[in-house]
């Protein structure tokens, strides 16, 4: 029996797609937008690039290792890779993986299927164990555990991702851990945080991006997609519009409202890079 195909894995390709042919972007991640760059769709690639360089400098020395859990398109593992670190990934998208090997390469492992529950040999460790906006998706209650037994003697993990703040209110931005859930759960590994930064700033504006599409390029394609859809099959138009109603609301307030924007990001959400390390006592 065929597996069915995830809608949103198609739409991640797509994205993908559209970004590569317009902008000549082959990633999948939020930029960095510092204060010298105009925040505009122009300039996404370089703010992706800075995110990347970003990333990889807080890769501590003596790392050669690494398990890139949540791949994507694999935008990171090629930077990684040129860079001359050892680069194993893990992904649980068919399609992804796809666009993850042809560009990093054919020699590019992937693991394939979920984090939790991917199987390693005894003897496969990592010196880092990373996740670039791939650490939302996995459960939270053990995926320290989890990551801490992929790893070497003195091994890493570093997460670069965003989670729920508490603000009040309902966000049309989904995705995240609650920042209080997660910190409990870091409490309680008994991981040595080395570093902790807050990037929310920076990472922002990407919704502004998103913000813009929406308004501009979005809304008036559905407008007039939907204006020749009615008018040549107004009989079939209404009943489509009155069967998939709710779903109609639903695309409309998340993409079209103009709610999806900077400052709701920076509201609900909060952006970390966390460097964490295993103690003494838990290696021994």
């Amino acid at each position: 029996m065929t597996s069915k195909v995830d809608s949103k894995e198609v739409g991640l390709v797509a994205g993908l797609n559209l970004f590569h042919f317009f902008l000549g972007s082959r990633d999948l991640h939020y930029g960095l937008w510092q204060d010298d760059l105009e925040v505009c769709i122009q300039n996404l690639p370089e703010a992706q690039k800075r995110y990347s360089d970003f990333l990889l400098s807080h890769i501590p020395q003596g790392v050669k290792r690494v398990l890139d859990v949540g791949c994507g398109a694999g935008g990171v593992a090629t930077e990684l890779l040129a860079r001359g670190y050892q680069v194993e990934g893990v992904s649980p998208s068919p399609l992804l993986s796809e666009a993850a090997r042809q560009q990093a390469g054919e020699d590019f492992k992937i693991h394939k299927g979920r984090f939790e529950e991917v199987s390693f040999k005894a003897d496969e460790k990592f010196d880092l164990v990373m996740f670039s906006e791939s650490f939302q998706y996995i459960t939270l209650d053990t995926v320290l555990e989890d990551a801490q037994q992929r790893l070497n003697p003195g091994g890493y993990i570093l997460i670069c991702d965003f989670f729920k703040t508490n603000a009040a209110g309902r966000s049309v931005i989904g995705g995240g851990h609650p920042i209080d859930k997660f910190m409990m759960a870091l409490e309680k590994s008994g991981l040595e945080v080395l570093e902790d930064k807050d990037i929310t700033r920076e990472t922002a504006p990407n919704l502004d991006i998103v913000d813009q599409m929406g308004r501009e390029l979005l809304l008036p394609t559905f407008k007039l997609v939907g204006y020749a859809f009615g008018s040549n099959h107004p009989w079939l138009n209404k009943l489509l519009r009155w069967k998939y109603q709710k779903k109609i609301r639903k695309i409309n307030r998340k993409y079209l409202s103009g709610e999806r924007n900077g400052k709701s990001f920076a509201r609900f959400k909060v952006y970390r890079l966390l460097l964490l390390r295993k103690t003494e006592n838990q290696e021994s």
